[in-house]
């Protein structure tokens, strides 16, 4: 395929985070390409829904994932990996969160690799290293087109100890760690993506609020302009803009209910604004 894209997500991250954790990675992606530090999530702001709504690109009213819980889709429609796989493209996914398997269909995923989730934090930080070390061996070696590395124990963090306590900005200030070696470590020819899938408040998320809905995103890479500052994305824009910049064919600039940023289409959020668009989108398909 045309580029190669590695997807890293990062449970729980808020952008403030970034910031208080002592480790500089994203605000050097953020130099080396285009990011928003205030992309906003789909609610129910947990964890299940927002992947579904990243990697299908539509909100939980169409995917009808509302909560941790697992549900075939009524109408059921392609994933991010489904359609890289359809086009041709060699797929990958690294994760330690067992719910995020059903993500993609049987037979999308060339390789996949489950790290068994360990605690408390010491343990699930050293789980997260091999995990992120496994990443790394199998892009360096196979070069995939598409790879998804999921971090989840700065999650577990902010639910154990509170969003923004030492604890979590340890585990945070390790995940990042680990994105930076995955950086440095791809080969030419390689875009990152950096995410997250909510925020958090206090010891949880879920609610309709800033701190949990709003999540940082950055795009480094020779397609991305260095230092471009987003005005306005949200996570269901990353499924198409990771699909253009690998080479598949969408429609439109478009895939769900998301923009590639790669086009010069406005997105629907720059269009209509956040809090106007969730209303049309939920008359859409409830009516």
């Amino acid at each position: 395929m045309e580029n190669k894209v590695v997807l890293i997500l990062i449970d729980g991250m808020r952008p403030d985070g970034t910031e208080a954790c002592g480790n500089d990675t994203f605000q050097m992606l953020m130099r080396a390409g285009a990011s928003c530090f205030h992309a906003q999530t789909v609610m129910p702001s947990v964890t299940l829904p927002c992947h579904a709504s990243l990697f299908f690109s539509v909100d939980p009213t169409r995917h009808g994932i509302t909560d941790n819980t697992w549900h075939p889709m009524a109408r059921p429609i392609e994933s991010l990996a489904d359609v890289v796989k359809k086009f041709g493209g060699k797929t990958a996914m690294f994760y330690n969160w067992e719910e995020l398997r059903d993500l993609n269909r049987p037979g999308s995923l060339d390789f996949s690799r489950f790290q068994t989730e360990a605690l408390p934090l010491e343990a699930g930080i050293e789980s997260e290293n091999v995990l992120t070390d496994a990443a790394i061996d199998y892009i360096t070696r196979e070069q995939p087109d598409f790879t998804f590395l999921y971090l989840g124990y700065t999650d577990c963090a902010g639910h154990d100890s509170g969003w923004m306590s030492p604890e979590y900005l340890r585990a945070l200030r390790n995940a990042l760690a680990c994105v930076r070696r995955v950086y440095e470590a791809l080969p030419a020819g390689y875009s990152l993506v950096l995410t997250a899938d909510h925020g958090g408040h206090d010891r949880g998320h879920g609610e309709d609020i800033p701190e949990d809905r709003t999540i940082p995103i950055v795009f480094a890479g020779a397609p991305f302009a260095s230092g471009r500052a987003l005005e306005a994305m949200t996570i269901k824009d990353i499924a198409p803009t990771v699909l253009e910049l690998s080479g598949a064919k969408i429609d439109k600039h478009g895939f769900g209910l998301g923009t590639s940023l790669l086009s010069t289409t406005p997105t629907l959020t720059e269009r209509f604004g956040a809090e106007k668009l969730e209303i049309e989108l939920n008359k859409r398909f409830y009516e």
